[in-house]
């Protein structure tokens, strides 16, 4: 039973007359800030109830990054919300409580360019883009449980408190700044860290020089914290050598950072400066904590925290890596908030080893993808063909042959091959229970090993190993069709042909593991072979990991009718050869009737 418990939150507005100015760029100050929680003798309140759940069952938060609608949605984020969403399936399968957390970021500088560049306007503009990555979602199969928008009335009012819980710690100040500002990172730049001509390193065009009276974060301020967090933490950053780059930030100096914008019109105001906008940043990382909260009248904190924070997991592109394990954590330390337990940041992607970009005309459109190969054939070849945090390369005639030979052939082949045995010999019926026909069978136990093998691959975020693990099933059970020849012993009769109806049986089983053990990243996939087992849809969502078990399948059990589960796909060679073969056959078939009626005529 739920029970929910008013609280209040004190905050303190005697900061907002910190005020301090420089000259030129701005440099790290000597500032004394309170180390103290907000004040008690604050006169700004605000109340909210929470939840207090008696259910001590922790939930399993992962997120992706709330993606920026500047543009429609592209390859990099399909694949990381790809992965996200196989992560979150999987932990379904265990058993654990999900809150998986997608959405989009929809104000900055960006936003309202992009929106003036379409004749549109930023509101307008955000509706059009933010719904098409819900749709592109839904033709991914992705399971998300929160969508936010950085729009959301509640999650301003997350943003406000937050900020004002900030300011109160004594973590934001006022002060000059000038330097050099990348528009599309929506970022100051270090002179050091940019290339010839000012340009950005990241999206290699030149930064602009600007000067602004800002709102600023004291980051310096928590340097030694971040670095006593990744020493007494070296999982917070993965893979490992992310930790080091990250280590690598903290050590040659943090220096604070502006959190408002005052050219910016399109924006969450600053609470106590109208002037001016919640930057970008500040802004976007709180819809991870806004996400948890309910759609109540008076969205607060205290109640996105009771709903599932910390975060088990953060999946982001290693481009925005410094904002999520350096920005975010001093954040939500100087907010007296738990951090999130891991930021895993993964590799590009690239198209036939060559960067993506419209310049070059070799961008990857992932609604092209799902509609020309089909949702299953996307997750999976990006999943298993991309080791998980490092750069992958996306070619066609590489995707068409891996999808085939796993998908088509290892899985679908095997499983179409067996039930046209079953039906022909066994009227579509399992003459045995599964346990029974593999008793002191080496197939069953090499299964077991490799479904164990894989879930510690998924645990580990291993995603290419976890599909690898799964395909070792699959060959496994197309070389015991292949020695034991089924087909051959049911011609034999007698007790040879009541071997191979075990034969099938257990083959079947073995698919039948597959299709779960491969739930979480062709789950369209998973469920046409649980259908063609004899199951419904209701047993096949009901099924657990622990359904990987050997036994599965019972004695009378009837199977559906053998049809293909997944179509071959035919590449462009193939379409043209046979396209080449139907002309030779009609102008040969053309020949031979002129030659007929030259016969007649004569």
């Amino acid at each position: 039973m739920a029970v929910r418990i008013n609280t209040l939150c004190l905050l303190n507005p005697s900061f907002l007359s910190l005020r301090s100015k420089t000259l030129s760029h701005f440099k790290t100050q000597s500032h004394h800030f309170s180390q103290n929680p907000p004040s008690r003798g604050a006169a700004l309140f605000c109340t909210c109830s929470a939840n207090n759940n008696n259910n001590n069952e922790e939930p399993f938060v992962v997120t992706t990054p709330l993606y920026y609608v500047n543009a429609p949605p592209h390859m990099g984020s399909a694949y990381t919300t790809i992965a996200a969403d196989a992560i979150a399936r999987f932990q379904r399968l265990l058993g654990k409580k999900v809150i998986f957390i997608t959405g989009t970021d929809e104000h900055g500088e960006k936003i309202a360019t992009a929106a003036m560049a379409q004749g549109s306007t930023p509101h307008d503009h955000c509706n059009l883009i933010s719904q098409a990555y819900r749709t592109l979602w839904n033709d991914l199969d992705i399971s998300y449980d929160k969508f936010v928008r950085t729009t959301d009335s509640k999650h301003k009012a997350i943003v406000k408190e937050f900020y004002l819980r900030v300011l109160a710690n004594g973590d934001i100040y006022r002060a000059d700044y000038e330097g050099l500002y990348c528009v599309n990172c929506e970022e100051y730049k270090d002179e050091k860290e940019l290339l010839d001509n000012n340009n950005c390193p990241v999206h290699l065009k030149p930064c602009v020089s600007r000067k602004e009276d800002n709102y600023f974060f004291a980051l310096s301020k928590y340097q030694k914290s971040l670095e006593e967090n990744l020493n007494k933490n070296p999982n917070f950053v993965q893979p490992s050598y992310r930790l080091n780059e990250v280590q690598s930030w903290i050590k040659s100096g943090l220096r604070d950072f502006s959190i408002s914008r005052a050219s910016v019109d399109w924006g969450i105001p600053i609470p106590n400066d109208k002037t001016q906008t919640v930057y970008v940043w500040f802004d976007a990382l709180l819809g991870y904590l806004s996400a948890l909260s309910d759609d109540q009248e008076q969205p607060c904190l205290l109640n996105a925290i009771s709903s599932g924070w910390p975060a088990a997991l953060h999946l982001i592109g290693k481009d925005i890596l410094r904002f999520h394990a350096v920005y975010w954590p001093a954040m939500l330390m100087s907010a007296g908030l738990s951090l999130p337990k891991i930021v895993f940041g993964h590799g590009f992607l690239t198209k036939d080893g060559m960067k993506m970009g419209k310049s070059l005309g070799n961008t990857l459109e992932p609604n092209d993808l799902v509609h020309k190969f089909g949702t299953d054939a996307v997750r999976y070849f990006f999943l298993r063909e991309v080791e998980f945090g490092n750069d992958g390369d996306y070619s066609e005639e590489r995707f068409i042959n891996i999808v085939n030979a796993h998908l088509a052939n290892t899985i679908g082949n095997l499983l179409n091959r067996t039930l046209g045995l079953l039906k022909k010999n066994c009227q579509s019926t399992l003459v045995v229970d599964s346990t029974a026909a593999a008793e002191g069978n080496e197939l069953k136990d090499n299964v077991e090993k490799l479904v164990d093998k894989a879930r510690i691959h998924y645990e580990n975020l291993s995603l290419s190993s976890a599909c690898e693990a799964v395909m070792e099933i699959g060959n496994a059970g197309n070389s015991y069709m292949d020695e034991r020849a089924p087909w051959s012993l049911f011609k034999q009769g007698g007790t040879a042909s009541e071997a191979a109806a075990k034969d099938l049986v257990i083959i079947l089983e073995t698919v039948r593991i597959i299709a779960i053990a491969l739930f979480p990243v062709t789950p369209s996939l998973s469920w046409r072979i649980y259908e063609q087992l004899g199951y419904s849809k209701d047993q096949f969502d009901a099924a657990t990991w622990r359904d990987t078990k050997w036994g599965g399948l019972k004695g009378g059990q009837v199977m559906a009718q053998p049809k293909p589960i997944f179509a071959r796909i035919e590449n462009q060679t193939e379409v043209e050869d046979k396209v080449s073969a139907v002309g030779k056959t009609v102008k040969g078939k053309g020949k031979k009737i002129k030659q007929a009626q030259e016969v007649v005529g004569a």
